[in-house]
């Protein structure tokens, strides 16, 4: 990295809810952000639940979000490179982004390394102790024989029914706790710590909890959670030296 370059980070900024007429006004602001980072950005980073809902058909994606997508493509096409995991809400993303945006999809955490630190990165659902009732419903969710069961639905029912779940449904949203809940508590925390004891990370970078938090999990290790672009608007930005979490008030 230059001196004056950066790596962005985002996460769940849950386009489309609670509709589509009040996720707009969001949708705006992170296309403004979007906007601004280009100048000294090298790497973005999109860690999951972009949308509240996204399911890919063999010939159809969900309706919307086109200004989002228009101006991901436009830095992707200016030489920014991006990558994309998929959250709790568009964990059925199949290869849409790297066909028509060329940006990667990870499935799974994944180790990078930037000017000697090592980061984990990953949206953060599913991972750590506790969890049981998501873990055991993601598993039916990513089943194959699901969701090529889904893909029977007509694509106006199967988005509609799929949007009415996702908002309503906590279990689904992975929010029904979106207080903090103590180190000692905290699944991602304990999670980071546990990865600690067969490998050194500088940098373990989620989303999913929609609280921004910056934790040291050992003496040179840290856990940040990047928040949301719902309540907070936060993201992270690295600046070669250091991660920090970052409102964007604009």
């Amino acid at each position: 990295m230059n001196t004056n370059q950066r790596i962005y980070f985002a996460s769940d900024q849950h386009f489309g809810a609670p509709t589509p007429e009040l996720s707009f006004p969001r949708e705006q602001k992170f296309v403004a952000w979007l906007d601004e980072i280009k100048q000294d950005a090298t790497i973005l980073f999109l860690l999951g639940d972009l949308f509240d809902f996204w399911f890919e058909y063999k010939t159809v994606v969900p309706k919307g979000f086109i200004r989002v997508l228009g101006k991901l493509a436009e830095l992707r096409d200016s030489g920014i490179t991006i990558y994309f995991f998929t959250g709790n809400h568009d964990l059925w993303m199949s290869d849409y982004f790297e066909k028509e945006l060329n940006i990667p999809v990870f499935h799974k955490p994944q180790q990078f390394t930037f000017n000697n630190k090592v980061f984990l990165i990953g949206h953060g659902d599913g991972l750590g102790p506790g969890d049981k009732g998501y873990k055991r419903m993601k598993k039916v969710f990513t089943n194959p024989f699901s969701k090529w069961l889904f893909r029977w639905l007509h694509p106006d029912l199967g988005v509609k029914l799929a949007q009415y779940l996702s908002v309503k449904n906590k279990l689904i949203s992975g929010d029904a706790d979106v207080k903090f809940l103590g180190e000692e508590n905290e699944w991602l925390v304990l999670y980071s710590k546990r990865k600690l004891e067969t490998k050194h990370y500088d940098y373990f970078v989620f989303g999913h909890r929609h609280l921004p938090m910056t934790i040291k999990v050992g003496e040179n290790s840290t856990y940040v959670n990047l928040g949301d672009w719902i309540g907070y608007f936060t993201y992270g930005v690295f600046d070669g030296e250091k991660l920090e979490v970052i409102e964007y008030k604009k």
